[in-house]
């Protein structure tokens, strides 16, 4: 698909959910029915844009943590949205500038702007393939995949803020399995999603702005998102609010977060 047919795809008359998420990091690549929707959010609960940038700080803690101390040096991050600098790849180049990442998306909008993904370092690769999380043999069939990664090789499979787009009845956690099953030993799944836990009521109205738009969502406790790490060894802390996991003091502001301003579970595990 060329960028002009990606253009052609782009529904500017209802709210997207990736452009809703632009607006929430400060971005400029939404359109006004975006920023009234994300409205909406903000006035039931105006700590979305607490928790959409702990959610970015954790997956920059967790690329680091993976590639400075786990020895990974490949990526594959699925539900990557609209690009935000310091995207994936900036993060682990600046570790590793030999790192390796695929990006994924099923999203004509984030194709648009996939060439803000391949700025690759020399020593390394970048590269962006058009497909769905719920079509796991598409993407471990891409030919785009193979040429950027070695598959006998430890992968961090990265799902930020994807999962709670994806109800259980399109079997997430099969899905998941799927895809480190195609992976090596010392592999790593990193993952950030939305929870009830601290506000229910308040998380279902917002569930319910989304669901009004035509995106379904289904945010998940504590325990149903330590299910996507079954068979892993958990790095510590294991599965922790998100600005809990592993916090970075140069990252820390002069006031923390609550954990129902985050209510986001983040965890990293490795595969055996």
């Amino acid at each position: 698909m060329t960028d002009s047919h990606a253009a052609r795809d782009i529904d500017t008359s209802r709210p997207h959910s990736a452009r809703m998420y632009d607006y929430y990091l400060g971005g400029k690549d939404h359109f006004e029915v975006d920023q009234q929707a994300a409205g909406k959010v903000a006035d039931v609960f105006p700590a979305i844009f607490v928790c959409a940038g702990e959610n970015r700080a954790f997956m920059h803690r967790a690329t680091r943590i993976l590639a400075r101390e786990h020895g990974i040096r490949q990526w594959l991050d699925i539900g990557t949205g609209i690009p935000t600098e310091p995207n994936l790849h900036q993060v682990a180049q600046a570790v590793v500038p030999e790192a390796r990442v695929v990006y994924a998306d099923n999203d004509p909008l984030v194709l648009k702007y996939a060439e803000r993904l391949m700025r690759s370092t020399p020593e390394g690769r970048t590269t962006y393939i058009q497909a769905d999380f719920t079509e796991p043999e598409a993407i471990l069939g891409a030919p785009e995949l193979h040429e950027a990664l070695d598959l006998t090789q430890p992968v961090a499979l990265s799902l930020n803020a994807l999962l709670h787009f994806v109800p259980d009845d399109l079997d997430p956690y099969g899905i998941v399995a799927r895809l480190l099953d195609a992976l090596p030993s010392g592999s790593a799944l990193a993952l950030s999603h939305c929870t009830p836990d601290f506000d229910p009521v308040t998380w279902q109205t917002l569930c319910d702005i989304y669901i009004a738009t035509g995106t379904r969502v289904q945010v998940r406790s504590r325990e149903e998102v330590g299910r996507f790490f079954e068979g892993l060894d958990l790095l510590e802390p294991g599965v922790e609010v998100g600005h809990r996991w592993r916090p970075d003091p140069r990252e820390q502001g002069t006031t923390e977060p609550t954990d129902i301003e985050v209510s986001l579970w983040t965890a990293v595990g490795i595969k055996p």
